[in-house]
């Protein structure tokens, strides 16, 4: 992997419109205007592919989010939002979809700048997503609704009875810095469509594009307190949002270390919880599949983004008969395709790790596998000692024991294991205490649907990995989260259902 080496490495330059957004003064957007912080704190804004400050967002204060869930109450109490005609929530769902659209360039540049994943990525896959999460959801805004049901144990027309479907309130959300426009599109798209008001807090590396969708949601015509915006830090803004007693519901994605906090946080008032969480996802190759397809397929399973990605196939069982042509496979890709480089070169597939932070534990993560036994395939470096990057990774001589195999990693690592029949791979591939995303690549539709029935898993993909549509619901098993998001069973998620019993 040190074809990386001769790549120049330095970022490119910015355009006019991104340097002019991060010169914008360190602001809040509540009750659809941007107003100060009750305080002079902020956090450090960072290009993850030079490593360099580039700009400064507000670290929100308890105080200024009191005034966010305060509007966002107040909007909610006075029906604004979920008392305004479906069809009307409905098209400005869409404005605001057709605003992101509009702005795709400049949205996937400063999601590019924030996060390190590649430019093209960005306004390849996050901006299309985050528009089709927005239209999709749109739709459910005029078709939610009850059902009337007749009694068991009273008389025909003694009482006439139905059920009616309401929103939850104010809902606390909170995204993860891997997709950000992305995810907080598909946090908010199903809660406006229900009717409900919300505060959104980005991941404090990675807040620059849900600020500029600030800007799209007053153009959009939203009511004022709809939609209300804050940045700070997860463990100060994030955990005082979560304990708010005025907020009904809290969406989050992000680790399950912290999903199990925000649980426990969230006890106290009975809030309405829904957590999409870590996922060590196995990918499982059979002795029929092709192995140099596959390789390149698995290989994009775990380096896109870099591996920060909770369904990234960073398991890989492949058959003992082919599994050396499959690791081969996967070499020839990485060294191809997946080369590091600067978020905004155009050449870019996969970028540096999103911060010092995480290239510490992805590289601690590879050390620690080495220590253990394990052997490197290939990368296991960093090309330069400047940004965040970590070569495309492959480890093997795993056993089950080792942490690599056990625990998330979060980047540009896959651990390799051999397996022999489909009681072994089936038992392997549920020892874990994730159950995300899984895939099982063969031609034998017999074997592929008896292997998907014995996945622990919350979404099975069969020859391809990480595919994900707004209409299919998504969410995970054991301790990768609790509830859904996408599909119908997103939007019920954020609503309440009451019953009315009138005596006749």
């Amino acid at each position: 992997m040190n074809q990386a080496t001769a790549i120049s490495l330095e970022q490119h330059a910015y355009s006019a419109e991104a340097t002019a957004f991060l010169a914008r003064k360190p602001q809040l957007f509540i009750g659809n205007q941007w107003v100060d912080s009750s305080h002079g704190k902020t956090v450090v804004v960072e290009d993850p592919s030079s490593a360099r400050t580039i700009g400064q967002i507000v670290d929100a204060s308890a105080a200024d989010i009191d005034r966010a869930v305060a509007a966002a109450r107040e909007a909610f109490d006075d029906g604004r939002w979920s008392g305004m005609a479906p069809n009307k929530r409905e098209r400005i769902i869409n404005k605001l979809a057709d605003l992101i659209e509009a702005n795709a360039a400049e949205l996937a540049e400063l999601e590019a700048i924030d996060n390190g994943k590649p430019r093209s990525m960005a306004l390849a896959g996050d901006i299309p997503m985050a528009v089709g999460h927005l239209r999709y959801m749109a739709g459910w805004s005029g078709k939610v609704g009850g059902e009337v049901m007749s009694p068991y144990t009273m008389p025909a027309g003694a009482v006439f009875n139905y059920t009616v479907k309401e929103p939850v309130g104010v809902c606390a959300q909170i995204v993860p810095w891997n997709f950000p426009l992305m995810m907080a599109c598909q946090k908010l798209a199903p809660a406006l469509a229900a009717g409900c008001t919300l505060v959104l807090k980005p991941a404090e590396q990675t807040s620059l594009t849900t600020l500029r969708l600030a800007d799209l949601v007053a153009e959009a015509g939203f009511p004022a307190g709809v939609i209300n915006i804050v940045t700070g830090l997860g463990e100060t803004a994030g955990d005082y949002l979560v304990k708010h007693p005025d907020v009904d519901k809290v969406a989050f994605t992000g680790s399950t270390e912290i999903g199990k906090l925000i649980q426990r946080n969230a006890t106290e008032t009975l809030k309405h919880v829904t957590l999409e969480l870590g996922g060590k996802s196995p990918v499982i190759v059979m002795p029929d599949a092709d192995p140099a397809k596959v390789g390149r397929s698995a290989a994009g399973a775990i380096f896109v983004n870099s591996g920060q990605v909770c369904i990234a196939g960073s398991r890989l069982y492949a058959h003992r008969s082919i599994f050396d042509a499959v690791i081969e496979g996967m070499a020839e890709a990485a060294a191809a395709t997946w080369i590091p480089r600067p978020s905004l070169d155009p050449k870019a597939r996969m970028g540096p790790l999103v911060s010092r932070e995480q290239f510490d534990r992805v590289t601690g993560y590879i050390e620690a596998g080495r220590k253990a036994g394990a052997s490197v395939a290939f990368g296991g470096d960093a090309p330069t000692a400047d940004g965040h990057y970590v070569n495309p990774t492959v480890l093997v001589d795993v056993h089950p024991d080792m942490s690599v195999v056990r625990e998330e990693i979060f980047g540009p690592v896959v651990v390799a294991q051999r397996f022999d029949d489909i009681d072994d791979v089936a038992r392997s591939a549920n020892d874990t205490c994730f159950g995300l995303g899984a895939s099982i690549w063969t031609n034998d539709l017999n074997t592929m649907h008896k292997l998907a029935a014995r996945i622990k898993s919350g979404t099975v993909w069969g020859n391809c990995h990480a595919m994900l549509d707004s209409a299919l619901p998504f969410g995970g098993y054991k301790q990768s989260g609790i509830g859904r998001e996408l599909g119908r069973e997103g939007i019920e998620a954020y609503l309440q259902t009451k019953t009315v019993i009138v005596k006749l």
